[in-house]
C-alpha cells in the first residue's frame, strides 16, 4: 500500500470517527427523550388506572344511594296506602310523620349539596373521573407511540454506524422529530389527533 493509499484511508477513518460521535450523540438525546415519553406514559398510565377506580367507586356509591333512595321511597308509598284504612288517629299521625321523614330521607339520598353524596352529585363526580381517566389515556396512547419512534430512532442510529448509511441517521432524526412531536400532543392537546 502507497502513501497516498494511506493518507486517504487515515482521511476516511477520521472521517468515520467524527460521524460516530454525531450519531452517537443523536443515539443519546434519543435516549435522553425515550427517557422522558416513558416517564409521562407511566404517569398518564398511572393517573388513568387511578381515575378509573375513583369512577367505579362512586357510581358504586351512587347504585348504593340509589338502591338506599328506591327502598326508603317504596316503604314510605305503602305506608301511605296503609294511612287511610288506619282508625286510631294518634297512630296515623306517627305514621303520617314517619312518611314525611321517609320523604325527606328520599331527597336527601336523591340529592346532597352539603356532604356531595347525593346521587346527583355522585354522578356529576364520577363523571368528571371518567373524563380525567380518559384524558389520561389519551395522553398514555402519544406518549406510547412516542417512545416506539425514539425506540425505533435508535435502532437506526445504531445501525448508521454499523452499515455507514447516513440515510439512516436521516430517518433516526425523523422519527426524533416525530417522537418529540407525539409527545408535546400528549402534554398540550391530547384529543387533537385520535390515536385509540
Amino acid at each position: 500500500m502507497g502513501a497516498h493509499e494511506s493518507m486517504e484511508h487515515a482521511e476516511h477513518a477520521e472521517h468515520a470517527s467524527g460521524s460516530n460521535k454525531n450519531i452517537a450523540l443523536l443515539i443519546a438525546v434519543l435516549a435522553l427523550f425515550l427517557a422522558l415519553s416513558e416517564t409521562f406514559g407511566k404517569g398518564a398510565q398511572t393517573e388513568s388506572i387511578s381515575k378509573n377506580v375513583e369512577a367505579s367507586n362512586l357510581w358504586a356509591f351512587f347504585q348504593a344511594k340509589s338502591i338506599r333512595r328506591t327502598v326508603v321511597q317504596a316503604t314510605s308509598d305503602q305506608a301511605r296506602l296503609s294511612l287511610g284504612q288506619m282508625g286510631d288517629e294518634a297512630a296515623k299521625a306517627t305514621l303520617a310523620k314517619q312518611i314525611e321523614d321517609w320523604k325527606k330521607t328520599a331527597d336527601r339520598y336523591r340529592s346532597e349539596p352539603e356532604t356531595g353524596e347525593g346521587s346527583e352529585q355522585l354522578a356529576a363526580r364520577a363523571k368528571e373521573a371518567e373524563h380525567a381517566r380518559d384524558l389520561a389515556m389519551a395522553r398514555y396512547h402519544h406518549y406510547e407511540v412516542a417512545s416506539a419512534a425514539f425506540q425505533i430512532g435508535i435502532v437506526l442510529a445504531s445501525a448508521t454506524i454499523i452499515t455507514s448509511m447516513i440515510a439512516l441517521a436521516w430517518v433516526s432524526g425523523a422519527l426524533a422529530v416525530a417522537g418529540i412531536g407525539f409527545t408535546l400532543i400528549g402534554l398540550f392537546a391530547p384529543h387533537a389527533v385520535h390515536l385509540m
